[in-house]
């Protein structure tokens, strides 16, 4: 069972955290203005996390305050946790699932994140795109998890929320769910056998 984090176990919503900072309008002009996605890119790829989010944020004069928040506040943008996500993540656990995870996220975020949300420290097995220097949907990350944990390809079930993502691991023949709330999840869980109908609410 490998499963994402962002939007999957941890809302990740950076446009609803500057919304709040500096309202929707002066948000979605920043955002046209600066591709702060491509920025986060980087990082999830292992470029460093506050070298790369100052540096764009002095080529940005106008929002660096902005920009540098990418950095200073990053969990405030990773959050909350997705509930019935987490429960389910843990009652794969008391069923002896074997667990992995599998996220675009930085070394450094993810550490972040793991000292924020004690559920991500429990993976049986963790493949994180800023260190292994590769992210989804690059099929060289599939193929690099296939070959660590020595598990066929239709034995893996990978629950993401990006269809470009899910489409390219389906391509190597793991069985996939496109995560579009909690609900979809838990019913795919039951159907493939494991978690119960009460174990999955």
């Amino acid at each position: 069972m490998i499963f994402d984090i962002g939007n999957v176990l941890v809302e990740w919503q950076p446009e609803r955290f500057f919304d709040r900072i500096i309202g929707s309008a002066a948000r979605r002009r920043m955002f046209a203005e600066i591709d702060l996605h491509r920025m986060n890119d980087r990082i999830d790829r292992g470029a460093p996390f506050r070298r790369t989010v100052y540096a764009w944020a002095e080529r940005y004069p106008e929002w660096a305050e902005m920009i540098r928040l990418w950095h200073d506040n990053w969990i405030d943008m990773a959050a909350p946790e997705v509930p019935h996500s987490v429960r389910l993540l843990e009652r794969l656990r008391r069923a002896a699932v074997p667990v992995f995870v599998l996220s675009n996220i930085g070394e450094e975020t993810m550490a972040i994140a793991s000292a924020a949300y004690g559920f991500l420290r429990g993976f049986d097995r963790f493949y994180v795109s800023g260190a292994m220097k590769m992210a989804k949907p690059d099929p060289k990350i599939y193929a690099s998890v296939e070959q660590d944990c020595g598990i066929a390809p239709d034995r893996l079930l990978f629950v993401d929320d990006r269809q470009q993502n899910i489409d390219a691991a389906a391509a190597r023949g793991w069985r996939v769910h496109r995560f579009d709330g909690p609900h979809g999840w838990a019913a795919r869980l039951v159907a493939e056998g494991l978690l119960t109908q009460e174990e999955a609410l």
